[in-house]
């Protein structure tokens, strides 16, 4: 044998092409992937240059496995030559992990926050857990401060890797592909800074059963075919991004938790029994969404009548129309045959007759409101034109002796001794004058639903007086309850009094629409006066509920109300932020009313632009450090001190003037000791105390944004709910 190996090496192969072939496979061993030549000798977190050093000599000179040199070069004995594996085979080899961790650190981590000792192998590192070969499958970076981008091959290529999440950092750029990713079950990347569109390569992983990317700014349209791309999820949230377009029809059996609110989301929501389940609130936050799920009438909605709808809740597609027809013959020949030609003439006979019946409608309508325009005008020029007075009840009406008006420009506030009520009342001629220089404005497009006549002679009761002007409740007609908050132009500033800046003010805030804002419905100016109309909230104020009837040492609220309460307005405040880019500017205990289900809603919303900066000196209690100073303008961070504030008053039941002294570590126990009596485990309460002190903290910086408070509110209810229980430890992310 050996002898015939010299005669083919003599014979075969001469020495210029051995030396060539000795080259060669150098540089292939040169060329070797990262972490390729590491992977006998793992290290938790090398440098990227160590990963992706080549060989050493020693492990350059170990000789092949059996039967290689007899595969590769069977004439050469040389040992630089047998030690070269094949180059297809080296590629292969997939990277250490260690090595693909270091290179994601590398770009996510620039600052180097994250700081991790020695090790033998990532896998002794708190959130990583692993195969018993090293091959890790459970991955956990959250809240550790990478600041940096997601790389692509890096992580993408852990192939058993099954839970990923990076919650809670400051990642930006767009997702990478992670279709590699075939056995991830969990993907948590909420509370980044991730841009770009919806990560298609995420409808490619089959087994993926909890996805959460809320929290970022991800934008565009969702994925076409999203909504059966993921046959096991059970677990979606998409919530606080900048997503538009037209929702899917989720239906999966299986999918238990979906939120998409706070986008951009227009158009009706599908009716499938998982997006009703979901319930208002997973839609919340999207102005644009309508429909039975979201309560919400969709315009043009009776164009339904003549399309017809589908059984799944959707409108079938609106059939071919005639002029459509008329116009092309080719295509009316394609979509029906001539035996249907008469049906065609007999349904554009029906159409021309329903056009001609709607004319001769509108005609007759718009005679019979000019008659009652005339019919009106000719009943105001027979009433003396005296300043005469409507009184919500006849035959108790007071002289005008006995009436104390509060101002005198535009209109008064009549107080009538001997009843409990007033009545915001206008003289004839001023009320002549107040319908020809200004009309109420209806907010989001509503229709008008009362005329101002009937607003300023309803009957009405002081509610009270707060910082721009005095609230009252008023009754229309005996039926429709409203509250009107009349503006006190002593305390309003400039922008209040310019009018085309108020209504445009006036108009951002009656677009807000959400279930725990108070809506503002329309309002109304002309020279001075300034008018307001909101829903009424039949269940007063929460600082009515909380120190209205109590004596000193009564208890606070049950701790299910609290959290309750503070979920709501945690809801209502993360709308404003996050999806009208507005700053309440006002929050305070006062300014939250329940509704009829005791859901409490935000009211006064948006109207710090009222005031003027030196007249804001009520609340103090509730103001951020940085807003001591009049001139300092208001900004998100303001709201999330006063919530704060307002949170610890919900808790301990005592008005925030007691507990503003308090440092952090001392409002622990006073919290505790106001609640000792309830039985409410501790460590619940030192959660939500927890969130008040982040939210009260002296840095605007270091306070979270409003849909951080929600979502650590709504984890403190849902573990007050389950206590914890967690049957699916697989997809569980925390550390």
């Amino acid at each position: 044998m050996p002898h015939r190996h010299r005669h083919r090496h003599r014979r075969g192969f001469p020495l210029p092409i051995i030396l060539l072939l000795v080259v060669t496979t150098a540089s292939a061993v040169e060329v070797a992937p990262p972490g390729a030549a590491s992977h006998s000798q793992p290290t938790l977190l090398p440098p990227p240059v160590q990963a992706a050093a080549a060989p050493p000599a020693a492990q350059a000179s170990k000789p092949p496995g059996p039967g290689a040199a007899s595969r590769s070069q069977p004439t050469l004995p040389s040992p630089v030559q047998a030690a070269a594996p094949p180059s297809a085979a080296l590629a292969s080899r997939p990277p250490a992990p260690a090595a693909l961790l270091a290179a994601f650190l590398a770009k996510a981590d620039p600052s180097s926050h994250l700081r991790v000792p020695p090790a033998p192998s990532p896998c002794s590192r708190p959130g990583i857990t692993c195969t018993a070969a090293g091959q890790i499958i459970r991955l956990v970076l959250e809240s550790v401060g990478l600041n940096g981008t997601f790389p692509p091959d890096t992580l993408s290529r852990l192939a058993e890797l099954r839970v990923l999440s990076l919650k809670s950092n400051a990642l930006h750029g767009p997702v990478p592909d992670l279709s590699p990713l075939a056995n991830l079950k969990a993907l948590y990347l909420a509370g980044n800074r991730f841009s770009g569109p919806f990560p298609a390569s995420l409808a490619t992983l089959r087994r993926l059963r909890s996805i959460d990317l809320s929290g970022n700014r991800l934008s565009g349209e969702l994925p076409p075919g999203i909504e059966a791309a993921f046959p096991h999820l059970t677990f979606l949230r998409l919530d606080a991004n900048h997503f538009n377009g037209s929702l899917p029809a989720w239906n999966q059996t299986s999918l238990k938790l979906l939120n998409v609110s706070y986008n951009y989301f227009s158009g009706p929501v599908p009716v499938t029994p998982v997006m009703t389940q979901a319930g208002a609130a997973a839609f919340a936050g999207n102005p644009e969404l309508c429909g039975e799920v979201v309560r919400r009438e969709c315009r043009g909605s009776h164009l339904l009548f003549f399309h017809g709808g589908g059984s799944n809740g959707t409108a079938a597609p609106p059939v071919q129309s005639a002029a459509a027809s008329d116009s092309d013959p080719q295509r009316e020949s394609l979509s029906m045959p001539d035996s249907s030609a008469p049906h065609a003439k007999k349904l554009r006979r029906r159409r021309t007759m329903l056009a001609v019946a709607v004319a001769v409608g509108i005609v007759l309508a718009a005679l019979l409101l000019c008659a009652m325009i005339a019919m009106r005008r000719s009943d105001k020029r027979r009433r003396p034109s005296s300043a005469s007075y409507a009184s919500p009840n006849p035959k108790k009406s007071a002289p005008a002796s006995e009436v104390s008006r509060d101002n005198a420009d535009i209109g008064y506030v009549e107080c009538v001794p001997d009843e409990e009520t007033a009545a915001i009342m206008v003289p004839e001629e001023k009320a002549r004058r107040l319908e020809r220089s200004g009309c109420l404005t209806f907010c989001a497009g509503e229709a008008a639903s009362y005329s101002l006549e009937q607003l300023m002679r309803a009957s009405a009761e002081v509610l009270g007086r707060g910082s721009v002007g005095t609230t009252y409740k008023a009754v229309l007609d005996g039926r429709l309850v409203v509250i009107v908050k009349r503006l006190d132009a002593a305390k309003i500033g400039p922008a209040a009094l310019e009018a085309e800046a108020f209504e445009q003010n006036m108009d951002a805030v009656g677009r807000l629409r959400h279930p725990n804002l108070v809506p503002l419905r329309a309002f109304f100016q002309a020279k001075e006066e300034r008018l307001l109309v909101y829903d009424y909230q039949p269940n007063g104020s929460l600082y009515s509920l909380i120190h209205g009837s109590r004596s000193s040492r009564a208890k606070p609220l049950h701790w299910t109300s609290c959290l309750k309460i503070a979920e709501d307005v945690a809801q209502g405040l993360a709308y404003i932020h996050q999806a009208s880019r507005l700053v309440h500017g006002n929050i305070k205990s006062s300014n939250i009313l329940l509704g009829s289900d005791f859901e409490a809603c935000l009211t006064d919303n948006c109207l710090s632009f009222l005031l003027e900066s030196s007249e804001v000196k009520d609340d103090a209690a509730y103001r951020a450090p940085e807003n001591m100073k009049s001139n300092r303008m208001l900004t998100p961070k303001s709201d999330i001190y006063a919530f704060g504030v307002l949170l610890l008053e919900l808790l301990s039941g005592k008005p925030p003037l007691q507990h503003s002294i308090l440092v952090a570590s001392n409002l622990q126990t006073y919290v505790q000791s106001a609640r000792e009596d309830e039985g409410v485990d501790s460590d619940r309460i030192s959660m939500i105390v927890d969130i008040a002190t982040a939210c009260v903290r002296s840095s605007p910086e270091s306070r979270p944004a409003a849909w951080q408070v929600l979502k650590m509110i709504q984890e403190v209810k849902e573990a007050d709910t389950t206590g914890d229980n967690d049957n699916d430890s697989d997809l569980t992310s925390n550390s």
